[in-house]
């Protein structure tokens, strides 16, 4: 797989911007942390949170089950530390994207580990305090990633990422719906014959899905702009390309995630499901 973003790769500090821990000194304003063990440990996503404090996902391997762990942070709106988790199983997994849920706690989505090489989709749900609810992970036999994720207004969530299991290239944008309780409801696949990925997703006033990202299969340059419109049911009415391909799956797998720092864990309901197909795709 093309790769068309690189992760970033950071030490977990928190501040109007990402400090490298040498800037935190007793001369550095009140707001400079820097959270972390011995190894090597990255914050990907920050959100400021209801009580006024700040959430971090990234990734840690100083905590955790084993290789790379999700890590989540959190901070009080001084930047005290209020708690921290790792999320994980035996292999690795990554946290790109966290938002706050509407009952006060946190969904975080990324990548896990499922053979050597190769990753699913992962979404973790936490209550207010951090504690795992659930995790669900959502792909096929290859590479398979989230990068943004929103809840929905229905009270469920939608992914937008990557796949090489399916679609029509080497890469396309992974547009992904589960309900409340992590259940898949439906999968897409939106590409040409190169790559395409999704970095960002929003729900739109008519409750539909807009996806920005990344294509190399069209536009002018080696990399474009990707812009997909989707209806309320994940089929396409705009891909902005004249030979764009729409398709879906993906199934949802059991996970044996175990959770660090004091939380407890709720195991998931093992499922299958299929992708939905394809109803309609505007001109």
């Amino acid at each position: 797989m093309k790769t068309l973003l690189k992760p970033l790769s950071l030490a977990l500090f928190v501040a109007a911007t990402l400090l490298t821990q040498s800037a935190c000194n007793r001369t550095s304003p009140p707001s400079c942390k820097a959270i972390g063990g011995a190894n090597h440990d990255e914050g990907q996503f920050l959100i400021q949170t209801s009580d006024g404090g700040y959430a971090i996902a990234g990734t840690t391997t100083s905590f955790g089950a084993r290789e790379w762990d999700v890590y989540v942070v959190k901070l009080d709106a001084t930047g005290n530390l209020q708690w921290t988790k790792t999320i994980g199983g035996p292999e690795s997994e990554w946290g790109k994207s966290l938002i706050q849920t509407s009952d006060g706690g946190y969904a975080i989505a990324g990548a896990i580990s499922i053979s050597a090489g190769d990753k699913d989709v992962y979404v973790i749900k936490l209550d207010a305090k951090g504690n795992l609810q659930w995790t669900k992970t959502i792909g096929g036999e290859k590479n398979d990633g989230g990068r943004s994720l929103i809840q929905t207004s229905d009270g469920g969530y939608a992914i937008a990422g990557y796949t090489t299991s399916f679609g029509a290239g080497d890469c396309d944008v992974y547009v992904v719906k589960l309900d409340a309780n992590g259940k898949l409801q439906w999968t897409k696949t939106i590409g040409g014959p190169d790559s395409e990925e999704g970095v960002y997703l929003i729900q739109t006033s008519d409750g539909g899905y807009a996806i920005a990202g990344t294509t190399r299969s069209f536009g002018a340059g080696e990399t474009d702009v990707y812009f997909i419109k989707l209806d309320k049911n994940g089929d396409a009415c705009c891909a902005l390309s004249q030979t764009s391909q729409v398709g879906s799956g993906g199934r949802l797998r059991s996970a044996t995630s175990s959770i660090g720092s004091g939380g407890t864990l709720s195991p998931p309901t093992p499922s299958t499901s299929s992708g939905s197909t394809l109803t309609n795709q505007c001109p």
